[in-house]
């Protein structure tokens, strides 16, 4: 049976939320960010999805560059 995230349920709170887009703008992976909040990395998504706060890394080059 899977651990249910220490914060499963709660509402988010104004630190939580700053902390999440902290950490979404330093590259941090979606699973660290789960695991330091507490939070499950579907929750994590959702919460980033509505804020509009990307988790995608921004240190790697795109897969669909054409070679010249």
């Amino acid at each position: 049976m899977a651990k249910k995230a220490t914060n499963s349920g709660k509402q988010w709170t104004d630190s939580e939320i700053k902390n999440m887009k902290d950490l979404a703008k330093g590259n941090t992976p979606t699973r660290l960010i789960a695991h330091k909040l507490g939070r499950s990395e579907d929750s994590i998504r959702s919460k980033a999805s509505q804020l509009s706060v990307s988790l995608k890394p921004t240190n790697q080059s795109p897969y669909n560059r054409r070679k010249k």
